[in-house]
Formats: C-alpha cells, structure tokens, sequence
C-alpha cells in the first residue's frame, strides 16, 4: 500500500534485533485424577499422560504451528509436555530439548493429583490458595519466590541459546502464569487460566518482556481446519 507524501501509517510490532520470540505452550488435558490412584510421580511431582482430548490438542498444535519459522522446541521433565510436542517436532524434523525448570510448580502434599481433588471440592487451602494468590500456602508447595526465579531463568537461558529466533515452549499452566506475571508486574496468579494446548506469546528482549498473545485458543475450535484433513 503506498502512503502519500507527508503521511506516517501505523506502525506494526518487529521483533527487536537479538530477541527472541518464545511460544508458551500448555500440555493438553492429562487423564482425570482420582484419589484412590495416584499419579505416579517424576521427582516428587505428579506425571499423568494425556488422555484421548490431549492427544487431539496435540495434533491442532501441530498443525498450527507447522508452518512458524521454529528453531527449537523444549519441553519440561513431565510427559504431558513431551506428548503434546511430539507432533509437532515431527512435523519440524526437531528433537525436543528437555529444560527442567519449566516444570510445573510443586505443589507439595497436594502431588499426585490429590490438587485437583482439593481444588474441586473447596478445601479450605485451596480457598486460601485463591485469596493470598500462593501456591505455598499449600503443605510442602515451592516457596513462591523459588519458583518465579527459575522459570525467570529457565527463559532467559532460553532465550539467551536463540537471538532473533522462535522457539516453541511446551510448558505448564503455573508456569505460563508466572511468565505473564513477570512480564507485566502483575498479581501471581492473574495469568493461570491459561487452556490445555493454548498458544501464549512473548518476546524477551535485554530490557524487557512483551507480551504478545494470551491463550490462544484459535486452533481448538471446531470452526479451525479439521485434523483429519489437515494430516492428509
């Protein structure tokens, strides 16, 4: 489109030089949990597999990501976020590199799965959980301040290994709330809404961290093209 002499069109966002652009990718929906069988645990942590809808919102990943200029993919020590990337590495001919701080947060007595079963059911901790905005208020969690420092480092480590590069980042819901909140000063835990196989974007620059997108959810969405179709 041309502009007429003495007139400046809106700008559109670039990518500083030496940024990186990270994709924070949450796992897709693990199996349910239950009481009387626990998850079984990677160190310390809870470690379900994806059920049959995690597996779909793998594939919708892949297929919305396969065509971004990815340099890299990582993922945590957990197989939710291994299961949910390998479609998508396949598709890009990478080997996911396994980054072990951008593992969920631990939460302490409530692994396992039993979390979900406090969450659901009102517990008390879990209420004071929501209010004080802290996972450690649950027995045993990661304290608040460790766990906001690694994934600060785990992305800027990231970031540091991929100047002027995209990375895909297939992560956890805590996780991904903590990097929002780091990119903008705001409250613990007003990012953790982030959806099973949802798409956020930031870039992190050597002075700041800009916020992108949010929850994209655009490929789960019957209206997106059909798996089925988009793999022939």
């Amino acid at each position: 489109m041309t502009t007429a002499p003495g007139e400046v069109r809106q700008f559109r966002f670039l990518r500083p030089p030496g940024a990186t652009t990270i994709l924070l990718i949450r796992h897709g929906e693990s199996v349910p949990a239950r009481v009387d069988m626990p998850f079984s645990l990677v160190d310390g942590q809870g470690d379900p597999e994806l059920d049959a809808a995690g597996h779909q919102q793998a594939l919708r990943v892949a297929e919305r990501l396969s065509g971004e200029p990815i340099a890299g993919v990582y993922v945590s020590t957990l197989r939710r976020t291994v299961e949910t990337a390998a479609p998508l590495a396949t598709r890009l001919g990478l080997v996911p590199v396994v980054e072990a701080d951008v593992r969920e947060v631990h939460l302490g007595e409530w692994e396992g799965g039993l979390f979900r079963v406090r969450v659901a059911e009102g517990h008390p901790i879990a209420q004071q959980m929501i209010a004080s905005q802290r996972w450690d208020v649950i027995p045993g969690a990661e304290p608040a301040d460790e766990f906001a420092a690694r994934v600060r480092a785990a992305l800027l480590r990231i970031a540091g290994r991929h100047p002027d590069e995209m990375v895909a980042v297939f992560t956890h819901g805590g996780v991904i709330g903590q990097a929002f909140a780091e990119a903008t000063g705001g409250r613990s835990f007003a990012f953790t809404g982030a959806d099973n196989g949802s798409i956020s974007h930031l870039v992190i620059t050597d002075e700041r961290w800009v916020v992108r997108t949010y929850n994209d959810t655009a490929h789960l969405h019957p209206g997106f093209a059909p798996v089925a179709e988009a793999l022939t």
